[in-house]
């Protein structure tokens, strides 16, 4: 059973990667709807490995946020509040990207957006080497 969970860490953190590549893509492409989708699924996915890390198992979007928030910056203070905020703010960009049809994206936001996430992804990636 640990070999399935290291196997599904790591597609998670593949999947993660891969997201951050496409969202990249996307935005020298000037497809800024995709790359904010791009971008929210690539924390989704590290978020996601290293909950199973944790044994914690989740496909909600929310639920997975809360879990985040309240073990790794609140409780255990391994994460700056910095990275809640990254985590908050892709998740809000992309729900409104997604479905807000007035909602406009800003290059210059989005391209902060891409630092942040690959920031955000680099630590927990970092986290989950030192402690897997």
């Amino acid at each position: 059973m640990e070999f399935d969970k290291k196997i599904i860490i790591d597609n998670a953190v593949k999947k993660s990667e891969d997201a951050i590549a496409a969202a990249e893509y996307n935005f020298e492409n000037k497809f800024y709807t995709t790359c904010q989708n791009r971008l929210y699924y690539a924390i989704f996915y590290i978020v996601t490995a290293l909950a199973y890390s944790d044994n914690f198992i989740t496909s909600k979007h929310s639920q997975l946020m809360s879990w985040f928030n309240k073990k790794y910056i609140y409780t255990d203070k391994i994460f700056d509040e910095d990275m809640f905020k990254i985590y908050k703010e892709a998740f809000t960009n992309r729900q409104k990207s997604d479905y807000d049809f007035m909602y406009i994206v800003n290059e210059d936001d989005l391209l902060s957006s891409i630092k942040d996430v690959k920031t955000f992804v680099k630590n927990i990636k970092d986290y989950l080497q030192k402690n897997n």
